[in-house]
């Protein structure tokens, strides 16, 4: 495949940022990198000027909005045939986009990798194995973009409701799928998803169930997906035995990478 664009969206992403990108560039051929950031405190710009001075090809764009704006943004900048959004806390795998070029096919919109939440400590292959089947299942029904190869004819014309903050993805999905196009689970692809620590906070995780409820039920209707919310609930109690009731409700709890 040529070279293609590459979507990252940020904010506050010093945690990972730099690891991300650079699988990025280790596993994919960047013609520009377009990075969607909204208005960042921390050293995410640095990282990002640090990764153009190496490369040559980078794009900022400042958005002050919702994932779902932001998201738009970036394609409306996409010049290639296809192109990847790439979330900024996740690594890629080895050889992604080689291993993803044997899904495109005439019919298939996007081809997605599997996004892998890593659990800090945590390396028993069978919550793995149950995590992967959990996230395939999410895809089917809800989509995702963590690490999606998009067909940009696919995407053409597509406006997204601001007030999607979350379930934006499913918003392209749907999109995609309504112009005849396929979207597909790729062949041994996947990405390591590592949550910024903050999201660790009792006060945080309360935030985000919200806007998951809202931009879930009311804006997007999607009430099947409610029936993996006690995954989820398993995935935060896990974290809550491991780390102790103390350390969740910390902001300022940092978790350790594997």
């Amino acid at each position: 495949m040529q070279p293609i664009d590459v979507v990252v969206l940020t904010k506050n992403s010093e945690h990972l940022l730099y690891r991300c990108l650079a699988s990025v560039y280790e596993n994919v051929p960047v013609k520009n990198l377009i990075v969607v950031d909204g208005f960042s405190t921390d050293r995410t710009l640095k990282i990002v000027n640090k990764i153009n001075d190496a490369h040559g090809n980078v794009t900022v764009l400042n958005v002050n909005g919702s994932r779902g704006k932001a998201r738009e943004k970036g394609l409306r900048q996409v010049s290639t045939e296809w192109f990847m959004f790439v979330d900024s806390d996740i690594i890629l795998s080895r050889d992604w986009l080689r291993k993803a070029e044997k899904n495109v096919k005439s019919d298939v919109g996007a081809v997605w990798g599997v996004n892998i939440d890593v659990i800090p400590n945590v390396k028993d292959k069978r919550i793995l194995k149950l995590q992967s089947l959990i996230a395939r299942q999410c895809f089917g029904l809800r989509g995702g973009m963590h690490d999606t190869l998009i067909r940009r004819e696919a995407v053409e014309g597509v406006r997204i409701p601001e007030q999607l903050h979350a379930y934006e993805d499913t918003y392209i999905i749907k999109w995609i799928k309504s112009k005849g196009y396929k979207t597909v689970i790729g062949d041994d692809i996947y990405c390591l998803h590592f949550k910024s620590p903050t999201n660790w906070s009792l006060q945080n995780g309360v935030s985000q169930a919200i806007v998951e409820f809202r931009c879930g039920l009311v804006y997007s209707h999607m009430y099947a997906y409610i029936f993996y919310y006690p995954f989820f609930m398993f995935h935060w109690f896990l974290q809550l035995s491991l780390h102790g009731v103390k350390g969740i409700l910390s902001p300022q709890r940092r978790p350790k990478m594997i």
